[in-house]
């Protein structure tokens, strides 16, 4: 009997194509997930090369950190910012580029380009245009505003790091909209509209619910983004004024690489990994109240 049957040879095809990914995922994932949970339990000095264990004293010290509340409002407030601004934003273009008017393609093309620009590029232009003397604040002096220094005032540091983020990713988030728009069938708008139906209610009926798993798709993206934000922190305000917009990641970059805490550092990114997979758990657990073609 022929071992190779035709089944075992297309069984073996498909592990020969998961292996490379299984590998990635193992040797990128997994294993530093593993080694970020064991660095956590010491105390890891590399300037004077002691590792010592130390059981949950790192721990111990993040509930007694007087700057973790702090950081953690500072991370909600951007999460929330950027969250609620992106996919608000990226919706409204969305509607109005799926209209099928003259010139929207140029307008996609606008609204996309900044997300295949470096984000570094991206946030260094926005630096120099941020800046006190910098160019938002000269074309507000031409109308006889006085700009502030948006990144040097705890009341538009934020503020100011949430929009540059906002415009950098908009553009993908409008596409995935824009094509969920486009799935839609034109039937059951016709249907609606013959019964009378207003445009705010063909939205909020027919259009939210027919476009919720791409909504969900959006949500999780988004908000898992946002809680890893760092280039635009370090680059724009590398976190202040004062401690005004330093975020978990860029706390937990001080903590291991400038203060060479890394046993603290991993303590602060399991907390990290704990934040991300809780709420994306909240949210694929949600979906069934509020994603159309969920049971």
């Amino acid at each position: 009997m022929n071992y190779w049957t035709t089944r075992r040879r297309d069984l073996l095809t498909g592990y020969l194509f998961v292996t490379p990914a299984l590998i990635g995922a193992v040797a990128f994932v997994f294993v530093p997930l593993v080694l970020v949970v064991w660095y956590s339990l010491h105390e890891w000095n590399v300037l004077a090369d002691t590792f010592d264990f130390v059981g949950t004293e790192n721990y111990r010290k993040l509930a007694e950190d007087p700057q973790v509340p702090g950081v953690l409002r500072a991370t909600a407030l951007f999460s929330a910012g950027l969250v609620v601004l992106n996919l608000g934003l990226a919706l409204v273009l969305a509607v109005l580029l799926n209209q099928r008017l003259r010139g929207t393609t140029v307008f996609r093309v606008l609204f996309f380009s900044p997300v295949v620009v470096s984000l570094l590029a991206w946030t260094i232009v926005w630096g120099f245009l941020l800046q006190d003397n910098g160019g938002i604040n000269a074309f507000l002096d031409l109308v006889g505003i006085d700009g502030p220094n948006w990144l040097r005032s705890e009341g538009t540091a934020m503020a100011s790091v949430v929009v540059v983020q906002v415009f950098k990713n908009v553009g993908l988030n409008m596409v995935l909209f824009l094509a969920a728009l486009q799935g839609v069938p034109q039937e059951l708008y016709e249907a609606a509209r013959t019964d009378g139906a207003g445009p705010w209610t063909v939205f909020r009926r027919i259009t939210l619910p027919l476009i919720s798993p791409t909504i969900l798709l959006t949500s999780i993206i988004t908000v898992v983004g946002s809680l890893q934000v760092f280039a635009q922190i370090s680059v724009l305000t590398q976190g202040g004024p004062g401690t005004s917009t330093t975020v978990l990641v860029y706390y937990l970059y001080q903590q291991a690489f400038q203060f060479h805490a890394f046993g603290y550092g991993s303590t602060l990114s399991v907390v990290l990994f704990l934040i991300v997979l809780a709420l994306t758990v909240l949210q694929w657990q949600m979906r069934k109240k509020w994603v159309f073609h969920e049971n």
